[in-house]
């Protein structure tokens, strides 16, 4: 063979060994419960720009609404299809998903869980998320300490995710409770307390309408409410604007959680009186940092020493600081927050 016809081989397979490298990149798959909230938005700009960084391919789905839990398994079977190394979900519907995810491992797929454990929580092999119990616990302490003696007489309503349960809506809205200083029933359900203080529980699919809608409902059972716990920021947004219908919005308390930059700018304008801030950024970033492990080397991601899962952080927003709840400023809030 002579020199010419030898280079151009050369060439030829130097040219396919690149496409084959590149055909072969590897792949994670990022399934959130939305694409619409702020929250998945950040964990999918977090989860991008790891990737990017890595050199692999990522691969974004969710459901059209908080609960599309059929949108979810097939975007799961999608990525088990196209050959995956891993999956980093957010589940609508925390024990239904486990099937769907059981056939992603047994098929290869690391499957990590963010912000929502599964249940049980060990369906997944990993789970990066806020320690949503206690971001509820800081907003229940926060609360019970701000209306001190007060807190004996308060009436609660208590603004729910969705009725699935056990789910992170449950952690936030049970941590609240003992954070406030109320018994616990069943600590993996919310609703099942009998303290007088709570005037009830309604759901509000995390947005600014449920949020408003599940507000008139409980102000139609008690009139004088006077302590608001939502699930997240969008919610307490709808629960503000009910109570300012009828003029109660300056003697109502209302608390969150997220840490979004919309929320952080409601704690400054005294929407909210405090929110347990979360980092989803880093969640995913993280995620994709565990797919690539485990497609190198297979190795699986640790947890936080003390808990069964790998704590992202959280820290109580507020510039209304009480003695004995560790705070950050609505500044600090600002410079941290996401959306």
């Amino acid at each position: 063979m002579n020199k010419l016809l030898i280079g151009t081989a050369l060439a030829l397979v130097t040219s396919a060994g690149a496409a084959m490298a590149d055909d072969h990149k590897t792949t994670a798959c990022l399934i959130t419960k939305t694409d619409t909230n702020p929250f998945f938005v950040k964990m999918k700009e977090g989860a991008e720009a790891k990737a990017a960084e890595l050199g692999m391919e990522l691969k974004s789905f969710a459901g059209k609404v908080d609960g599309d839990h059929e949108t979810q398994v097939a975007a799961i079977e999608t990525c088990i299809a196209d050959g995956a190394k891993g999956i980093l979900l957010t589940a609508s519907d925390t024990s239904s998903i486990v099937s769907a995810v059981t056939q992603a491992r047994d098929a290869g797929l690391v499957v990590i869980a963010l912000d929502t454990p599964l249940e049980p929580i060990d369906a997944a092999d990993a789970t990066f998320a806020t320690d949503n119990f206690l971001a509820g616990e800081l907003i229940g302490q926060w609360a019970a300490a701000t209306l001190g003696d007060a807190a004996a007489d308060a009436k609660i309503a208590m603004l729910d995710l969705a009725v699935s349960q056990p789910s992170v809506g449950v952690l936030r809205d049970q941590g609240f409770l003992q954070g406030f200083g109320i018994d616990l029933g069943d600590p993996n359900k919310w609703g099942d307390e009998t303290d007088p203080r709570i005037v009830g529980n309604d759901v509000t699919q995390g947005n600014e309408e449920g949020g408003r809608k599940a507000m008139e409902n409980l102000l139609a059972k008690e009139p004088m409410i006077n302590v608001v716990y939502t699930i997240n920021e969008p919610a307490a947004a709808g629960a503000y604007e009910a109570l300012r219908s009828i003029g109660r919005e300056k003697d109502v308390l209302i608390v969150s959680v997220d840490g979004g930059c919309p929320g952080v700018e409601n704690v400054a304008d005294g929407v909210i009186g405090a929110t347990s801030q979360q980092y989803p950024l880093l969640m995913a970033s993280k995620g994709i940092e565990a797919i690539a492990a485990w497609a190198n080397d297979g190795a699986k991601p640790e947890v936080t020493p003390g808990k069964n899962f790998f704590d992202t952080g959280v820290a109580l927003v507020t510039d209304k600081a009480v003695d004995g709840v560790d705070s950050i400023s609505v500044e600090d809030g600002r410079n941290l927050c996401w959306g």
